[in-house]
């Protein structure tokens, strides 16, 4: 993060380190988030960890938030879906540039219900449920057309008829045991609260963390 002026007198008033309930924070920022950013204000880094425990990262979409945890989807065969059901754990990190703020989150994983992937997956694009058969995610593809070939055959096979969600495609929940909301201030005496529990069951504690 460089060095910044004043943040703009909207972005200052209130103290959001006062907060106690941090889903309530989350979901305030992330409507300021929907009025400030340009594109896509629910995306977020996703990290995991292979068998090795060497991290991967990748931009992912929220697709749904309650107080039980954030919700994104996924191809369970893809490397990100291994990693996730193998290690059972993740992290996210929000970061709303013209905002200057920052989210992170870390804890457990589950696989959301049949019902809620069922409804997600009916919501998208006829296109996108094709992609969902049609790609390989992850694995070696020999061509754009190899690709394009397998698009046309998904594409045949369901017509004009229903596309049902494929079993290795399916939603997960992380559930958080850490949040932290971070906000730019000048001269990197930014202001950071942390917000922790044992379990997903477990009341939250709050500190303020040095920036």
């Amino acid at each position: 993060m460089t060095d910044l002026k004043d943040p703009p007198e909207e972005l200052t008033k209130g103290d959001f380190t006062e907060v106690v309930k941090p889903f309530d924070l989350f979901a305030e920022w992330l409507e300021d988030a929907k009025a400030a950013e340009p594109n896509d204000p629910n995306a977020l880094s996703l990290a995991t960890v292979d068998e090795d425990g060497l991290p991967n990262v990748r931009m992912v979409l929220l697709k749904d938030f309650d107080e039980r945890g954030f919700v994104f989807y996924t191809n369970f065969e893809s490397a990100k879906g291994r990693e996730l059901l193998n290690a059972g754990k993740a992290a996210m990190c929000f970061h709303w540039k013209s905002l200057r703020r920052q989210v992170r989150i870390r804890g457990a994983v589950v696989e959301v219900s049949g019902e809620e992937a069922d409804e997600y997956y009916r919501s998208r694009p006829r296109g996108s449920r094709i992609g969902a058969w049609a790609s390989k995610q992850s694995r070696p593809l020999e061509s754009r057309f190899a690709l394009e070939k397998e698009v046309a055959k998904y594409t045949a096979k369901f017509g004009i008829g229903d596309i049902p969600r494929p079993d290795h495609w399916s939603g997960m929940r992380l559930e958080p045991t850490s949040i932290e909301f971070w906000h730019d201030r000048p001269f990197r005496l930014h202001d950071r609260v942390q917000f922790t529990r044992p379990s997903a069951d477990q009341p939250w504690s709050k500190l303020r963390l040095y920036p």
